[in-house]
């Protein structure tokens, strides 16, 4: 090749080695770019915008190279050695959209936002890409969140203020959550309504306790729907929505969610939490019109079942 061709072979993208990248946790919200000079103060403004165009950072995984790009409080940005493999920045499923909220499905095992002790991709963090697509100022608000494994309904806001409203009067504005859930052994009661106070321990653990001076009230209604020789499925509405409250509740009973190993060891049948949260209806905090949202029941839960119609 001619010393002179500026033309070169194409560097095929790599996979991030974790021996040649750098890690970091954003804090505050703020511009990649910024970001970037501040935890990186031995490279100039070109060198980083040179790390930004040879795809060598990345945000919860996905290579960036906007140098504007707007950083999400517990964003993850990575800083490699190599090119970092192109991949494609998710969208959620969409249940509804308007100008106040976002409504979305969210999968087992995507984590509603980053926790100290785990990062990475988040519903968060993937629903703000997605607002930000339309342009890069929107945010999005945590309203509530999902555990980890559990799938279903879950809503954010697009303003602080809808936020707020949401949070401070969820209770009446909320009028119906509903979840499936799958426990271990047959209910000794095919419905029922369980009343408990729970409290946190110093492990973040959630256990039912008779001191109501400790203990938050919480109510759970089940009601089954069908059933088989090891396991329950059961149609569950909350009245409140404590941490960990339906598995603690049935775990307490006798009966733990399927998959459930935080709180007890029970069988894991299909390899997940079978808790599914298929119903979030409430009255709009602005136009006051009545709304339910709904997820289907996950088909693996309606194979243990056989059940065909379901929804």
């Amino acid at each position: 090749m001619n010393k002179n061709d500026k033309s070169r072979p194409m560097t095929r993208s790599r996979e991030v080695d974790p021996k040649n990248i750098k890690e970091f946790a954003v804090k505050e919200p703020c511009e990649l770019l910024t970001f970037l000079l501040e935890k990186l103060p031995s490279l100039s403004r070109n060198n980083v915008k040179r790390l930004l165009a040879n795809n060598q950072v990345a945000v919860d995984g996905a290579p960036i190279r906007q140098f504007n790009f707007l950083l999400a409080k517990e964003d993850v940005v990575i800083v490699s050695k190599n090119r970092i493999t192109s991949k494609k920045r998710e969208n959620l499923p969409i249940i509804y959209e308007d100008e106040e909220f976002i409504v979305i499905d969210k999968p087992s095992g995507l984590l509603s936002v980053a926790s100290d002790k785990v990062k990475g991709r988040t519903a968060y963090r993937m629903l703000m890409d997605y607002v930000q697509q339309k342009n890069r100022h929107n945010r999005i608000y945590v309203v509530h969140r999902l555990d980890e494994d559990t799938s279903g309904v879950m809503m954010v806001a697009k303003n602080v203020e809808i936020r707020d409203a949401l949070q401070k009067n969820w209770a009446s504005i909320v009028t119906s959550r509903g979840y499936y859930a799958i426990v271990e052994g047959a209910m000794e009661k095919k419905e029922d309504t369980l009343h408990h106070y729970l409290a946190e321990n110093n492990l973040n653990l959630m256990y039912v306790t008779t001191n109501k001076k400790i203990g938050k009230e919480c109510t759970t209604r089940y009601k089954t729907i069908s059933a088989n020789k090891d396991y329950s499925l059961l149609d569950i509405h909350i009245s409140s929505g404590r941490k960990n409250q339906i598995r603690v509740q049935l775990g307490h009973i006798g009966h733990h969610v399927i998959g459930d190993d935080k709180y007890g060891e029970p069988a894991d049948p299909l390899k997940r939490l079978g808790l599914h949260a298929y119903e979030l209806s409430l009255i709009h905090p602005v136009n006051k019109t009545e709304l339910k949202f709904v997820s289907p029941m996950p088909k693996e839960f309606k194979a243990m079942f056989f059940i065909k119609n379901q929804k």
